[in-house]
């Protein structure tokens, strides 16, 4: 990869990041083309969206943004699923993780928060915890239940729904 292309794909990276609410990592490509292009058609279909990028560039494209934190996920090339929807590129990853034993979902980023592998298959349920958290009163139980069912990352998740869940009650 020439210089110029490099520094072109590092802005674009750094772009993506700047604009993104989540983003999910992979260090493990599909085995094949057909299996990237379904993963693509996948996180499409859901308003998320899909990039290979080899890890230095990766690294170099985090700093200046939220998702600084999650480097050190970064290791050969990786596949960085996103989406501004902090349901959408979660989901689909890991439904195409159960049936493509190749792709590994190694964790990933809700803005400044770091997530777990855990913490990333949180995400969807989190989903319908918003929901109910919206209708319910007081909206804190959801998320209160989700953080006694998991890890503390998981409970850094919680205290981020609630204040999504508080958001859009306000609203």
């Amino acid at each position: 990869m020439e210089r110029a292309a490099k520094k072109d794909a590092v802005e674009a990276l750094n772009g993506l990041f700047k604009t993104t609410s989540v983003a999910v990592v992979s260090p493990t490509i599909p085995a094949s083309r057909g299996q990237m292009q379904k993963l693509r058609m996948q996180m499409k279909q859901a308003g998320a969206s899909v990039k290979v990028s080899k890890n230095r560039l990766a690294k170099i494209a985090l700093e200046g943004t939220d998702f600084v934190a999650i480097g050190s996920l970064f290791e050969g090339p990786t596949v960085i699923a996103t989406s501004n929807d902090p349901v959408a590129a979660p989901k689909v990853a890991i439904e195409f993780a159960k049936t493509n034993e190749q792709f590994v979902i190694l964790g990933g980023s809700m803005g400044k928060t770091v997530l777990d592998v855990n913490g990333v298959k949180a995400l969807p349920r989190c989903r319908r915890s918003m929901s109910c958290a919206a209708r319910s009163r007081p909206p804190v139980a959801p998320a209160t239940k989700i953080a006694q069912l998991s890890t503390a990352p998981a409970a850094k998740l919680a205290r981020v729904v609630q204040a999504y869940a508080s958001k859009s009650e306000a609203a």
